[in-house]
């Protein structure tokens, strides 16, 4: 069985509004520990026969990668010009032909992006074809970036900082000036200093306590909406909604639960609540976290945690209550009577559950060895992780964040 397997990294502008998603490609589990013959032809193949572009990227474009084959072979042409960015991966050599061939593109109305650059005298004939250079932050020191962005800053070609995972390397691009960001600097708290958590976030902190909690509380969780009605409307609206095809209208918090049932009315609190709590912040986060928690739900099942997928969904849910909240995770854990795997696994400790969670972060960030390493700890599971991804992209694009 060869399964295909495609990851994808928001990339984000000033606003920190989703701009495009980069996908990334790994042709199965025989690829674990080598690049793929021809990956940059397959990814584009497959977003058109196996996977759904739209479902992958929503109206964002979508950066696709290119080597000198797939390039050679007018791969991209498969793909929509006004849907991808045609991304030369830093293995091209500009020869006079593939000079030519990126022309072409261009004149088709594709754009071009140069990934891994590093200002090389050689790539001036791309560079001018070029709308976007990738700066891959790990790969430069601070002089050398500052270099680079000094001179193609104010060009015709856009600025794209990747690897970015902190405040202070975001902070630095944007000083930079830099036009687009990818990384998961997002996913990360931005504790510039200690502080109470805010009254607005405080009711919702506890709705999602509430929820947490080992026996459920209505009345309580009713007490705690009224304080919230805008997120009450929200619930109602969403549980009315033809997603969910329930067979009678949902009034109140009381018919939620009757009609749901228990393990689902905790389901979608724990998701509004958590909606609630990432107001200010970057929509992709939300995206993120419901992502998340359907991923560790569906992989349950493949991993022979079927029994715990209530909890693992809690735990993708919460995996990013830290950036929400500002403020270590430990800390937002210790409010929360989440049960004590769930706080293992997100603490960094070991269990089934941080096998799980790494099994996710691997996905997500396309490190397909160690997708491979961590996935052989719960069993023969890795075959079931494409799908388990998809699946779970496309229940959160459904929640409608």
């Amino acid at each position: 069985m060869h399964e295909r397997f495609i990851a994808r990294q928001p990339i984000f502008d000033q606003r920190l509004q989703v701009f495009a998603y980069e996908l990334l490609f790994r042709g199965g589990p025989q690829n674990s520990f080598k690049p793929y013959a021809n990956a940059s032809s397959s990814v584009i193949a497959d977003s058109i026969t196996l996977f759904d572009l739209q479902m992958l990227t929503g109206q964002a474009r979508a950066f696709v990668n290119l080597d000198e084959l797939a390039l050679r072979l007018g791969a991209a042409r498969l793909l929509p010009a006004e849907r991808i960015v045609v991304e030369i991966l830093e293995t091209v050599r500009p020869t006079q032909e593939v000079v030519g061939l990126c022309r072409g593109l261009c004149e088709a109305g594709y754009q071009l992006a140069l990934d891994d650059f590093m200002d090389q005298p050689e790539m001036g004939p791309l560079v001018e074809l070029a709308q976007y250079l990738k700066i891959d932050f790990t790969l430069m020191n601070r002089e050398e970036r500052e270099r680079v962005a000094t001179k193609y800053r104010g060009n015709k070609v856009a600025l794209l900082a990747e690897k970015v995972e902190t405040q202070d390397d975001l902070d630095a691009a944007r000083h930079l000036g830099f036009r687009y960001f990818q990384g998961y600097f997002f996913c990360k708290p931005a504790m510039l200093k200690t502080r109470e958590i805010p009254g607005n976030k405080l009711a919702q902190l506890q709705l999602l306590s509430a929820v947490a909690g080992a026996e459920l509380d209505s009345n309580g969780i009713e007490e705690l909406l009224k304080q919230e009605p805008s997120l009450l409307y929200r619930l109602l609206r969403y549980l009315n909604s033809p997603i969910l095809g329930l067979e009678t209208e949902i009034h109140n918090i009381r018919e939620a639960l009757i009609l749901l049932g228990e393990r689902e009315f905790r389901r979608w609190l724990s998701i509004f609540a958590v909606i609630a709590l990432s107001s200010e912040k970057p929509p992709e986060l939300i995206r993120t976290a419901l992502t998340r928690a359907y991923f560790c739900e569906e992989i349950s099942r493949s991993a022979g945690l079927q029994e715990q997928s209530a909890s693992l969904f809690l735990m993708g849910l919460l995996s990013i209550s830290d950036a929400l909240l500002d403020k270590p995770m430990r800390e937002v854990l210790a409010q929360l009577p989440v049960r004590p795997d769930i706080k293992t696994a997100l603490c960094g400790g070991q269990n089934r559950f941080r096998e799980v969670y790494e099994v996710l972060l691997s996905m997500e960030r396309a490190e397909w060895k160690e997708l491979g390493e961590h996935a052989k700890l719960l069993g023969e599971i890795e075959e079931r992780v494409p799908e388990s991804y998809q699946t779970a992209i496309q229940k959160a694009a459904a929640v409608g964040v």
